[in-house]
């Protein structure tokens, strides 16, 4: 059996690869000896032919994950592997194909696959990679997590809100979504951030809990409490590594992580600022004025004015190689080789 996840917000699909693999163990095999989960951007054909022929003593049902394939760079692998699993006889294994940086655009009435490239951009899949996205597309069990419009956003705050234990109002939901939202940031991130301020509601809920059986969410509470998108905190931070001031870039991701703020949301509060400064620097050096990257790259006045600002502190070399070792502190840490903090204190410690 063959799952396919992918879409723009990968934040959703990430929770539901979890859900799936959660269930496998839970279900199928308690001991996970028949999991296995692949880097597919580096993987080659054998790794991933090997992992799905392989065999469990200790479980007959396998669950591999091969996240991210279309991120690779081996043409061949795609067609050779697209031709494998054509040709290849359903078996009780279940492979899942995870993408975190795929999107569906409309081109002239056509619904084309595009690849988002790690400094934001979008590119369309080659012939190659097209065929195995076009196969993986037509399987039965498909899902496709296109970003969510602000007041689906908010329906899914209340329903995500309830999974937890909690309860929170319409208009409660609709000021956490208007304060994190997704202007001005990356595809997908929104949810990852809009979580991480769930979590903290509910916790602050917890704390001033006396009699109540259930923990509401009140706008008040969502209002004192949420950090919107434009949080000083990052600018701050990029500021300090702008400077090359290690310590205070250090306190200031410290303080981050006292605040309560994990790992995978750190990261992607790295990857989103740095993501913005390399396409501002390439929007500098290719000498277009302040309006005319305000009207090619869409950000909030705020976000692009202290972007320009920081951008011009920063080599166009210098901010692919931060995004290149922002990758793969990612691979690292998905892979179990480092945890995130470590990652991210060494990607300090080297500027």
């Amino acid at each position: 059996m063959i799952v396919f996840l992918y879409g723009e917000d990968n934040f959703r699909s990430r929770l539901k690869l979890n859900e799936l693999r959660d269930k496998y163990l839970r279900e199928v095999d308690k001991l996970g000896s028949g999991l296995k989960t692949i880097a597919g951007a580096k993987a080659n054909f054998s790794d991933i032919t090997s992992a799905i022929g392989a065999s469990s003593l200790l479980s007959k049902k396998r669950l591999i994950i091969i996240e991210d394939i279309f991120a690779g760079k081996d043409q061949a692998m795609f067609e050779k592997l697209h031709d494998y699993l054509k040709e290849k006889e359903q078996s009780d294994n279940i492979i899942i194909f995870w993408e975190s940086n795929l999107k569906i655009k409309k081109i002239k009435n056509l619904l084309l696959p595009f690849l988002i490239d790690p400094s934001g951009q979008d590119k369309p899949l080659n012939k190659k990679s097209s065929e195995l996205f076009k196969f993986l597309v037509k399987q039965k069990y498909t899902y496709n997590f296109n970003l969510l419009s602000h007041v689906e956003l908010a329906s899914w705050v209340k329903k995500e809100v309830a999974n937890r234990g909690g309860k929170i109002s319409a208009e409660a939901a609709a000021t956490l979504v208007g304060l994190v939202g997704s202007d001005g940031l990356p595809a997908g991130q929104a949810g990852w951030q809009i979580s991480s301020e769930i979590d903290k509601l509910l916790s602050f809920k917890q704390a001033g809990r006396l009699t109540e059986s259930i923990l509401e969410i009140e706008t008040l509470d969502v209002k004192n409490l949420t950090r919107g998108n434009f949080s000083d905190n990052v600018f701050a931070l990029t500021d300090a590594l702008s400077a090359k001031n290690k310590p205070l870039a250090i306190k200031l991701l410290d303080e981050q992580i006292e605040a309560g703020l994990e790992g995978p949301y750190l990261l992607n509060m790295f990857v989103r600022q740095f993501r913005i400064l390399l396409q501002l620097r390439q929007a500098l050096d290719a000498g277009l004025s302040s309006r005319q990257i305000s009207t090619q790259i869409k950000l909030h006045p705020f976000v692009l004015q202290k972007g320009l600002e920081q951008a011009r502190n920063f080599s166009l070399p210098v901010l692919k190689k931060i995004f290149s070792q922002l990758t793969e502190i990612d691979y690292l840490a998905k892979s179990g080789q480092r945890d995130y903090l470590t990652g991210l204190n060494m990607l300090i410690a080297r500027m």
